[in-house]
């Protein structure tokens, strides 16, 4: 049993994030805990596991208990017995250079006999079609491909609590179907699974309850019956996402005409990593200018990897971009294109959200810069350090920090992961903002409700080949 009884916290210099939260969540219930953007899901999640108070610095009161002992006078080791966690950024939870060892890790130090880890991996490794990622090196997975791992971790340790933070934000449909089945599993195996998540539609078959948070409080509780035969407009006006479960790639579009408009013609581009196969060969291909590309495909595609060669962060791909008259190697790419990255933490260098927007200007102007802040229901935070923002917020920082570029070929990763329906809007209507100021917006996204508010064109990335279509 987990027990909240009046918690409240507050993290260093920052304002209140928990506040009089009392909860009680059974053993064998699967909670989803849903709101905007920064309303107290992940902090409400680290009391769970220990993170608050253990880790994170701040003041917290009341008392959270879990299996009936208060997280505060309990070791964090001794808390991970019991409870297993997926992170939002599952990056910052592994502890080995190969998937292999990170799925045994967790059981190597509970103790357990090396047969018997071996054999939970195979069973989770069966049960999940995930053979082809075992023995490869974490650096080369993709983002949604680390999801898996993480989830794949938590399914091989024998924990009663599984926590997960925005466990869907970087998969892709397939990989959203493989949770399913995991959450399916643990809910049949009698765990306790509490999910803090924005895209909340695939989770509706498993959930017994929902939580709605809104600045720090629990403002409202759900059945599931009740939350999942909600009207989407209902649903949108909670900031909650509501898009029903679909492929992109499957997604209707009308064609487009683009006879007679400037293309971006990319050539030669050829990309592996050393010793293996290409991840993907592109003789050539041609890219409306001025539009939002959508680029969609399953985890490990190489959609990821095409944006780093197309903006020239990766020195060994020597394709080239013919923009107009002129042919941008990867020193001029490098120049005149800028890139947000999957996970935005590699890009947030200085002290203060307003710095961070400025530093990418070619000229500074912190009036601009707070506009392009206050677009985006950042302003209040101008002087905070974005590293103290929750994962949403850091995401729109980087999002503002590109609009400030001036750049004309502007790259997003999954500029969307994280976000609520609010402010996945508020995205979309700058991204569409860019595109009226003559730039070309290249988007990698699994996005649905992204691609249909703003995305012109898409093109799809698998194993073995590229298709682009356009839509009006």
């Amino acid at each position: 049993m987990i027990f909240f009884d009046n918690v409240s916290y507050q993290y260093t210099e920052r304002q209140e994030s928990l506040k009089e939260i009392n909860l009680t969540v059974n053993d064998g219930e699967v909670v989803l805990v849903c709101g905007p953007s920064g309303c107290g899901k992940s902090t409400l999640v680290r009391c769970v596991n220990g993170l608050i108070p253990h880790f994170y610095q701040g003041i917290l009161t009341g008392q959270v208990t879990v299996g009936g002992k208060d997280v505060s006078t309990t070791t964090l080791r001794k808390i991970s017995r019991h409870v297993g966690t997926v992170f939002q950024n599952p990056r910052s939870q592994f502890f080995n250079v190969d998937t292999t060892s990170e799925l045994a890790f967790g059981c190597e130090n509970f103790g357990i006999a090396p047969e018997e880890i071996e054999q939970r991996i195979n069973t989770v490794v069966n049960k999940h079609d995930m053979g082809h990622l075992m023995d490869r090196s974490i650096f080369k997975l993709s983002g949604g491909e680390k999801q898996k791992i993480a989830c794949a971790s938590i399914a091989v340790e024998p924990v009663d609590i599984i926590v997960l933070d925005e466990p869907s934000a970087n998969l892709d449909y397939k990989g959203i179907c493989e949770l399913q089945k995991m959450i399916a599993s643990w809910k049949e195996e009698g765990k306790t699974i509490l999910i803090a998540e924005h895209r909340i539609s695939y989770l509706f078959p498993y959930i017994t309850r929902a939580l709605l948070m809104n600045d720090g409080r629990i403002v409202k509780e759900y059945t599931s019956k009740e939350i999942s035969s909600m009207p989407e407009d209902k649903l949108h006006e909670l900031g909650l996402r509501a898009e029903k479960m679909t492929d992109p790639s499957d997604i209707k579009i009308s064609v487009c005409d683009h006879t007679g408009q400037e293309k971006l013609i990319l050539s030669d581009m050829k990309y592996s990593y050393k010793g293996e196969k290409p991840i993907f060969d592109i003789p050539r291909l041609e890219i409306p200018s001025g539009e939002i590309i959508g680029i969609v495909g399953a985890n490990g595609a190489g959609k990821s990897t095409f944006l780093r060669c197309l903006c020239g962060m990766e020195r060994t791909c020597k394709a080239t971009l013919t923009v107009g008259s002129e042919r941008w190697n990867n020193k001029m790419r490098r120049r005149n294109i800028y890139m947000v990255m999957q996970d935005v933490n590699h890009q947030l260098f200085t002290d203060s959200v307003l710095e961070e927007v400025m530093i990418s200007q070619d000229e500074e102007n912190k009036e601009e810069a707070l506009e392009i802040l206050e677009a985006l229901d950042l302003r209040e935070y101008a002087d905070k350090h974005p590293l103290a923002l929750s994962g949403g917020q850091k995401q729109r920082v980087a999002v503002a920090s590109a609009i400030a570029s001036g750049r004309s070929i502007i790259l997003f990763d999954e500029p969307t992961s994280g976000l609520d329906y609010e402010h996945m809007l508020q995205v979309s209507r700058l991204l569409k903002q860019l595109q009226e100021k003559g730039k070309t917006v290249i988007i990698v996204t699994h996005d649905i409700e992204l691609l249909r508010n703003a995305c012109t064109v898409t093109i799809k990335f698998d194993n073995e080949m590229y298709r682009t279509d356009a839509r009006m």
